[in-house]
């Protein structure tokens, strides 16, 4: 039952990305990559991460999608997206292909590593994920987690001054 459930939701992500990727409409595709969002969480949920799925939701399916349909709807991407949509077909499904090809090549001619780290299930099942995860984020993840902070913080003072008639 959980692999059916499993394909039913993949068959859902791949068909919200082919609608981000083949929509016309920027508005459109930003509802395709909401939905492909919430695909993800539903993985996150399967494999027993359920910070990790609410985290998903809140951050991405929430305010990452809030920051994209505000900066869609300030530049009004609509009518540019119409002009210039045919020239990049070829050259994306080409790119596309080339990805393709090489993920599959990769995958055939590679070998699992066996390669296990330090946390387990049992682990992740005794501690809580939630404290493994803060942990490791400020612990050995300090550095890039302020830089990420301070990129959002660059990425919300471009949008005000944009949003501004005046400078």
């Amino acid at each position: 039952m959980e692999t059916i459930f499993f394909y039913i939701i993949a068959l859902v992500a791949l068909g919200s990305g082919l609608i981000v990727v083949l929509c016309k409409s920027p508005v459109n595709s930003a509802l395709g990559l909401v939905n492909t969002f919430f695909c993800l969480a539903v993985f996150y949920v399967m494999l027993y991460a359920p910070f990790m799925a609410a985290v998903q939701i809140m951050v991405y399916a929430g305010a990452i999608m809030v920051l994209i349909l505000f900066v869609i709807m300030l530049l009004n991407l609509g009518t540019e997206a119409r002009k210039r949509y045919t020239h990049g077909v070829v050259w994306a499904a080409l790119a596309s292909l080339l990805s393709l090809v090489t993920f599959l090549v990769f995958i055939k001619k590679g070998q699992i590593t066996g390669a296990a780290g330090d946390i387990t299930k049992d682990v992740v099942m005794s501690v809580g994920h939630t404290e493994l995860i803060g942990k490791t984020m400020f612990t050995e993840f300090l550095l890039p987690f302020e830089i990420a902070s301070i990129l959002l913080l660059v990425a919300i003072v471009g949008a005000v001054v944009l949003a501004k008639k005046e400078v």
